[in-house]
């Protein structure tokens, strides 16, 4: 009776410790009724998972007052937030809503910016401008959609409030936006809910849920210094992401280590490993080699590990590979002139494939050489003003994939290991970089800029979109929505089963 008395105890505080409801809850810092609703209502966060449940009440969130529960922080900064929304349960009255809202002051009849999703399908961008004043009709200036978005992001530039949705899988569309003056300064930022009935009680499951503080245009964090970063995991097909690790200075490049149960990162020039779950980081054995890049990955039989480190001799200074055990130890050099960044393993585990550029060739090319030594091969012959990068092998062996801009824009390609038959496999107007491929070989997974970026760069702290498609071809899906870039997934970065892969996002703080 004694160890069953005492599973109970622990089984209901692990649930009370997973599905914990207070004060400061998730990310946010306050949640609370707004308006003195009838009934109310609170807000669920399961740790474990990383998801909001919320629910509540209110008459509505209309006219010259409001009715709903709120969970929110306050911030003085410009940011970016985007989450996932899905009500649960077949609701009541069709107006329901949920969603995220900017808001003034706690007041019920504060001025506001809502994102809202309502129970009947509706997506709709909804405001009021000043304190007491009725609430437009969104449809009167055509910010309603019977679209049904489930993932919404607001993005505040001062008083300019923009609104996107997007229905999984596809990319964001810019719903509307809206200049504020009461809203230039220090708002309330959080997730909502608003039953539309006063008897009743709705619910919402809220995940994927970031708030992200963009850079100025002119931010260069290697000169500057990086600031927030967060390693995620991602389920590609669900697209439903966790945080296993923040820091406010720089990490990137994640791989998926062959047991599955660590992953491997870059950070102050050196790898590191952390639990795929999070938990303690541990410094990874390279030897001498301390100047790393976030160019590294890991052979298919698991077996050895290739890095970029900087070295300075008489065949030039810049990033070399070297190549060592995965149990780690000191490098062998592959790659005597330098530049050069390694990017994917052959499946024979034998050669290596990297960009570089040579004395007699001033345009990033790429190269394969074999790791006992011998020539490095040419793979591709670029011209002034392209570039190719990210090059990786599939694991039957048959091409190598990366992406190139010689039709005009970054776009996904395709060759065959000895360089010929090139064949372009991504074709739309943004800029897309570093395919990698499932480790079953069914799926490519790259990063996707727009076309506002110049067309060879792949800056970092930018709103890009990780996109998924059949390895032989095909219509992309977009699975993720971050602030991110240089560094997210650079390397490979899949999970041994093909079921995640490993990013790093930039948070801005």
């Amino acid at each position: 009776m004694k160890n069953f008395t005492n599973t109970v105890l622990f089984f209901l505080m692990g649930c009370l410790l997973s599905f914990a409801q207070q004060d400061g809850i998730g990310i946010f810092s306050y949640h609370n009724d707004i308006g003195n609703p009838k009934l109310e209502g609170s807000v669920k966060y399961n740790i474990s998972e990383q998801t909001y449940e919320i629910e509540g009440s209110g008459y509505n969130i209309w006219f010259e007052r409001d009715e709903f529960q709120y969970a929110y922080s306050k911030s003085v900064k410009n940011f970016i937030i985007t989450a996932n929304f899905k009500f649960l349960g077949e609701g009541k009255d069709p107006h329901r809503k949920t969603g995220i809202m900017l808001r003034k002051s706690t007041s019920e009849s504060a001025a506001h910016f809502t994102a809202a999703l309502h129970g009947d399908g509706l997506t709709s961008m909804q405001w009021r401008s000043k304190e007491g004043e009725e609430m437009k009709d969104p449809e009167n200036e055509s910010k309603a959609l019977k679209s049904n978005y489930e993932i919404l992001q607001v993005e505040k530039r001062d008083s300019l409030l923009i609104m996107r949705g997007a229905h999984f899988g596809e990319p964001l569309q810019e719903i509307g936006s809206k200049v504020l003056a009461e809203l230039s300064g220090e708002v309330l930022v959080g997730i909502f809910i608003s039953s539309h009935d006063e008897t009743a009680v709705e619910k919402a499951k809220i995940w994927n849920l970031r708030i992200d503080y963009p850079v100025a245009e002119n931010y260069n964090p290697y000169e500057s210094g990086w600031i927030g970063c967060r390693m995620e995991t991602m389920n590609v097909q669900t697209g439903e992401r966790k945080v296993i690790y923040k820091k406010s200075d720089r990490f990137e490049a994640p791989n998926w280590m062959p047991n599955g149960d660590k992953l491997l990162f870059n950070m102050d020039g050196l790898l590191h490993t952390i639990p795929v779950e999070g938990g303690e980081i541990e410094a990874f054995n390279t030897g001498f080699a301390k100047d790393l890049n976030n160019d590294h990955g890991i052979s298919f039989d698991g077996k050895l590990l290739a890095i970029s480190n900087h070295k300075d001799d008489e065949n030039g200074s810049g990033s070399a590979v070297y190549v060592l055990p995965i149990s780690g130890g000191e490098p062998q050099l592959i790659t005597p002139q330098t530049p050069s960044y390694w990017h994917g393993w052959s499946p024979n585990n034998k050669d290596v494939v990297y960009v570089a550029t040579r004395e007699n060739n001033p345009t990033y090319d790429i190269y394969k050489k074999s790791i006992d030594g011998g020539e490095e091969i040419a793979l591709t012959n670029t011209g002034d003003g392209e570039h190719v990068d990210g090059c990786e092998y599939s694991p039957d062996g048959k091409y190598i994939y990366y992406n190139g801009s010689s039709s005009g824009t970054m776009q996904i390609w395709r060759m065959k290991p000895d360089g010929s038959e090139k064949e372009q496999i991504t074709f739309d107007e943004n800029n897309d970089w570093f395919p990698h491929i499932s480790p079953d070989g069914k799926w490519i997974v790259y990063i996707s800029f727009p076309a506002t970026i110049p067309v060879n760069d792949h800056p970092s702290f930018k709103r890009v979109e990780l996109k998924l498609m059949p390895a032989e071809g095909g219509a992309p899906k977009t699975i993720a929505y971050l602030y991110g870039g240089q560094g997210t997934i650079n390397v490979p970065s899949w999970s041994p089963d093909s079921k995640f892969i490993a990013l790093v996002s930039n948070s801005g703080e």
